[in-house]
């Protein structure tokens, strides 16, 4: 006997063993072993078909929170637009309320001003009247110091009312 060519009651056996060993795996071994790569190709089908769809919901996380960031920006800027539009809303105003409380106090002042004035016009004219009454009556008194003069002044007068009186 040769190991190179075996002998036909060797080849025999080894088939029918063969056989018998292909048939307990055909009916015990293969279904198992099927099944576990069926149930495996599932398990990595059904992962793969998860990771597919948490890829699609992160991209839609992702536009949501892009459109989210989107509209809190455009709110952001119309909120800054308001608070500018306000702002200058308020300085206008207040710069209208300075400008007429300015005009307020101008005219007030030239109101003073004016009233100071003929005060002191007033004021002035009767510092003259007083003034020249009290120079007259220091002439009068030099003048109508005696009573040939007194007497001179007060006829001259009398001629002079009667000539005007007679025009």
């Amino acid at each position: 006997m040769s190991l190179i060519t075996p002998d036909f009651g060797l080849l025999f056996w080894m088939a029918i063993v063969f056989l018998v060993v292909l048939g307990i795996l055909w009916k015990f071994g293969f279904p198992v072993i099927v099944k576990m790569v069926n149930n495996r190709k599932a398990y990595i089908d059904e992962s793969l078909r998860k990771a597919h769809e948490a890829n699609e919901k992160l991209a839609n996380i992702k536009a949501e929170s892009e459109a989210i960031l989107q509209e809190a920006r455009e709110k952001q800027a119309l909120l800054l637009k308001e608070a500018a539009a306000t702002r200058d809303a308020i300085v206008e105003k207040a710069q209208d309320k300075a400008r007429e409380e300015g005009n307020r106090l101008l005219s007030e002042a030239k109101i003073e001003i004016e009233n100071q004035k003929r005060a002191a016009i007033s004021d002035i004219r009767k510092q003259v009247a007083t003034l020249s009454v009290e120079i007259a009556e220091k002439i009068l008194r030099e003048k109508l110091g005696n009573d040939k003069t007194q007497m001179d002044l007060i006829d001259r007068m009398l001629d002079e009312v009667s000539s005007s009186n007679k025009k």
